[in-house]
This record gives C-alpha cells, sequence and structure tokens, in this order.
C-alpha cells in the first residue's frame, strides 16, 4: 500500500488526475500510517534493508512537497517508528530523517 501511494504521488501522469489537494494530502497520510503500522507489526521493521517498502523513495515524495504541508508526517516517521534508529537501519535513511 505504501508503495503505491509513493507511486501515485510521484508519476506526475497520475497525481494530475487529483482533482484537490485534499487528495494528495490524503494519499501521503495514508503512505506514513502504512508504514508507521508495518514498522511495528514487522519483526525487523520498515527501515530495514530487507524491508519491502523503498523508505528512501517514500521520504523523498515527502520532502518534494511544500514543507508545510509534510512537517507532521515526517516527525510522525521519526518520532512514532519502533525500529528508526536500529543498527540495521542504513545511515542514509536515518540521515534523511534528521
Amino acid at each position: 500500500m505504501a508503495s503505491v501511494c509513493k507511486v501515485m504521488l510521484e508519476t506526475p501522469e497520475y497525481s494530475s488526475r487529483f482533482s484537490s489537494e485534499d487528495t494528495l494530502l490524503f494519499c501521503m497520510r495514508v503512505m506514513v500510517g502504512v508504514i508507521i503500522l508495518y514498522d511495528h507489526v514487522h519483526p525487523n521493521g520498515a527501515f530495514n534493508k530487507s524491508s519491502k517498502i523503498d523508505m528512501k523513495g517514500c521520504i523523498k515524495v515527502l520532502k518534494d512537497q511544500p514543507a508545510d504541508n509534510v512537517e507532521g508526517l515526517l516527525n510522525a516517521l521519526k518520532f512514532t517508528t519502533k525500529h528508526l534508529n536500529d543498527e540495521s537501519t542504513p545511515k542514509n535513511i536515518r540521515t534523511m530523517l534528521q
């Protein structure tokens, strides 16, 4: 689900179909919510290299949006995820969320 949301947000062909900015915001919220849920449920978390979620791509998509729209979502990833500060989390992903 997170990957579907990421593709919808990063591909202009898909994101241009949304008539309202609220739909884009909803899609970003769903993506972040699913990442947080997956991180809490999966034993290795969402940030592990073996994760099926492209975390680097998801964070990049969020950072490409206006800062006032995504600040809370990035903070949610920083502070409500379980495995972000694990040793198995790649440093570049940790750096992206600092």
